[in-house]
């Protein structure tokens, strides 16, 4: 019986600055195979399908359980999670290439720093001084809690900014994720203090206002996070919050 392989057609690039290039492999097949599998197979043999010794592909990957957000790339034309994407319920060849969104470091690896340097932005954390026991947190109520839930699902892996129609080299916005982890921080108790912060970052240049609400976001999210209920739900929050700088400011 004839060994089964696994065709994989990939986008390298040998630099940030060079020519991208396909490169086929063919890797033997084995049940519960993923496309990281795949890949640790070029990784420990790496002879491209014409037989020829060539360098290993680079890819990011660490938790292998679709938690990290490191492993995204495009797998035949969707951006999505190589953890989580199965040999068995992909067709072949299997085209695998980087996330056009961020800049390719090497091969299928980018750099998302973007997503970080947005996060910042927002203020995407909660300030609290550490240096002394504070006592208990405030409790929220069990609705609000479900929704935070929900919401801090998000693993920055950059999925929503790929298929986002508006997230590009030329436009700074900041992308679903961001405007997503504003709600998450501004509905929390002890978040609300940098409440009014948050919503003039979402209301600069790049934030909530670039939004063409195309929903691809909510389509792609690996997570199912309901990223265009919470673009609905800080749109009314920074209007609101326009209308009462305008009158009481």
């Amino acid at each position: 019986m004839a060994e089964k392989y696994v065709h994989l057609i990939v986008t390298r690039q040998d630099t940030p600055d060079s020519t991208p290039y396909n490169e086929e492999f063919k890797v033997p097949y084995r049940p519960g195979m993923n496309v990281i599998s795949a890949l640790m197979e070029v990784q420990r043999n790496p002879v491209n399908a014409q037989g020829q010794k060539t360098k290993p592909v680079v890819w990011e990957s660490n938790c292998l359980e679709e938690v990290c957000g490191a492993c995204s790339m495009v797998i035949n034309g969707k951006p999505r999670q190589a953890c989580s994407a199965l040999i068995d319920k992909l067709e072949q060849p299997i085209r695998i290439a980087p996330m056009t969104t961020f800049p390719v470091q090497r091969d299928l690896s980018v750099d998302r720093s973007r997503m970080f340097d947005a996060l910042k932005r927002v203020k995407a954390w909660i300030p609290i001084d550490g240096t002394y026991d504070l006592g208990p947190g405030p409790r929220m109520a069990e609705v609000d809690r479900q929704w935070a839930y929900e919401l801090s699902k998000c693993m920055t892996c950059g999925v929503c900014l790929e298929a986002c129609p508006n997230v590009n080299s030329k436009n700074p916005f900041i992308g679903p994720f961001a405007i997503s982890q504003v709600r998450l921080f501004n509905e929390h108790p002890t978040g609300k203090m940098n409440k009014h912060e948050r919503l003039e970052a979402l209301m600069a240049e790049g934030g909530i206002g670039e939004c063409g609400n195309s929903q691809n976001c909510v389509q792609s999210c690996p997570k199912g996070i309901p990223l265009t209920t919470s673009i609905a739900h800080m749109n009314r929050e920074t209007t609101k919050h326009a209308i009462k700088t305008f009158f009481f400011s």
